[in-house]
């Protein structure tokens, strides 16, 4: 039996790596003891990312040196650090629906023999950690939770020494979030390191021994998270003062509704999509709905049917502002006073190639004159993406940045930002702060409940409960393209919610 050595598992000094414009890590260090759970903290753009793509491989520094277990190493790229012991779930998921769990898995394994007798010992390791999988499910057919216990699975058939996690419970329900702790503690417990990132704080303190905290590409701090108070490490992390948002009013309840939707049913164009059935709804001018639920039940066909991606059968089936509008494309929605915030930032809500002002003038093109007799006025279309930029902070060089050069919380503020300042009657937004840090939460929740508060009609698509119970004056959940009856926020439990998504994973309600 071989003794692990002595001192930590991973220590990297001096790591640095320069893009075109950005010093993305500048001399960042990092420590990782064996048998601990560490946090990553920082707003987006802190450089997290960049730091554990070099742990993995993926990308390679300019500057800096790198211990592992005991030893200097280069670690040039993703097969590498898999032999090392460094095993890495991603934020996004890398797997193909039309194939199997174990199909899957073995595409992530290296060589023929890890692949004899991969099917028992799946579920042998799947068991073992409860992380139940049936290795012959297609993972189509899998609820978003399920499919992250694959990404885990296939890094614990290699058995590894550091696990790395990237926003881990982004889209699972409380329940799935706790049994994902419970498998961490033990994996932690038995050797193995974690490197857990997250911008969900309070999962932070419950989970976390260390945390390091990145800002602008630099080590900023080190902490126990657990003797600190969420709004504390958020203030690290931000380097300022945490604002609280102006609470709203309590909705009187007599104003006249501005979305409406009746008995929408639209079948999916999405092969493995879900179809919608049956949905009513009613949003009224200075309210917010909430629509909680696990991905892959029908939020995003919920979303092209509002914003005229898919087409209803009849005009009568959605009203915007009194308006029969099933029958309207986008730009018509659009000009009929809706405004639509995609989940996916990039490819829908923005075209990463195009600067930062074209992106303004695609959705933005009805507002303030941007386009006069055909032809785009450019002073005009600048000045409304540099508001944009000035009133949400947007970290960027300038309007004539192209998209792609944000940080995914910055792209998702511009977009935000965008759509707010454009003063619509109806705001729907699908997943507002998906991968965005708690200081640009805290700015578009604040912005959203803004726009409430002016009489707007918002209507909140988003898997993470406590976001749906800040913002929602009413929640409904979907499943299986089936909308509850909407009840009052107050009504209900984040728990009780929680329980009701994730039973009715794979039902109809």
């Amino acid at each position: 039996m071989t003794h692990p050595l002595p001192g930590p598992l991973l220590q990297m000094t001096g790591m640095t790596k320069q893009y075109p414009g950005c010093l993305a890590n500048d001399a960042v260090n990092l420590t990782v003891e064996r048998n601990q759970i560490h946090a990553l903290l920082g707003e987006n753009g802190a450089g997290k990312s960049t730091l554990v793509k070099m742990i993995y491989g993926v990308t390679r520094p300019d500057a800096g040196t790198v211990i592992w277990d005991g030893a200097k190493v280069t670690i040039a790229n993703p097969h590498q650090a898999q032999r090392l012991g460094i095993g890495m779930v991603f934020q996004h998921f890398s797997l193909f629906e039309t194939l199997t769990v174990a199909e899957n898995i073995a595409l992530g394994l290296g060589s023929a023999a890890e692949r004899v007798g991969l099917r028992e010992r799946i579920l042998r390791i799947s068991t073992e950690y409860g992380l139940p999988l049936e290795p012959d499910r297609v993972v189509h057919d899998l609820s978003v939770g399920e499919r992250q216990r694959i990404e885990i699975v296939r890094c614990l058939l290699q058995n590894p020494k550091l696990l790395i996690m990237d926003e881990p419970t982004s889209v699972l329900t409380p329940n799935e979030a706790q049994a994902l702790f419970g498998t961490l503690r033990r994996l932690a417990a038995e050797g193995c390191s974690i490197l857990y990132i997250s911008h969900k704080l309070e999962e932070v303190r419950a989970l976390c021994s260390v945390a390091t905290i990145m800002r602008q590409g630099r080590n900023v701090a080190s902490c126990r998270p657990a003797e600190k108070t969420v709004r504390e490490l958020a203030e690290i992390m931000i380097a300022a003062d945490l604002s609280t948002p102006t609470p709203r009013p309590a909705r009187v309840g007599t104003a006249r509704p501005r979305l409406v939707l009746d008995r929408l049913t639209v079948r999916s164009p999405h092969q493995f999509g879900t179809d919608l059935k049956d949905i009513s709804l009613s949003v009224a001018g200075g309210e917010i709905l909430g629509i909680a639920g696990i991905a892959g039940n029908g939020q995003n066909e919920l979303m092209d049917a509002l914003s005229g991606e898919i087409l209803a059968g009849r005009p009568e089936t959605i009203w915007l502002d009194g308006q029969p509008a099933g029958h309207l494309g986008p730009r018509e929605r659009r000009l009929a006073g809706g405004c639509f915030i995609p989940e996916e930032r990039n490819g829908h809500g923005a075209v990463t190639t195009m600067t930062l002002a074209e992106n303004a003038l695609l959705s933005g093109f009805g507002q303030g004159g941007l386009v006069r007799f055909g032809l785009i006025d450019v002073g005009r279309t600048v000045a409304f993406a540099e508001r944009i930029i000035s009133r949400f902070d947007v970290r960027t060089s300038g309007a004539q940045a192209e998209a792609r050069s944000l940080s995914g919380g910055n792209l998702q503020k511009f977009l935000v930002g965008r759509e707010v300042l454009q003063d619509p009657g109806v705001l729907i937004i699908n997943q507002p702060t998906w991968g965005v840090d708690a200081g640009a939460a805290l700015a578009i929740h604040e912005a959203i409940m803004a726009l409430a508060r002016q009489g707007a009609a918002v209507l909140v698509i988003s898997q993470d409960l406590d976001e749906v119970f800040v913002l929602a004056d009413q929640v409904a959940v979907i499943a299986g393209g089936r909308l509850s009856a909407p009840v009052p926020t107050g009504s209900v439990t984040v728990e009780d919610m929680g329980r009701l998504m994730g039973g009715a994973a794979h039902a109809e309600v």
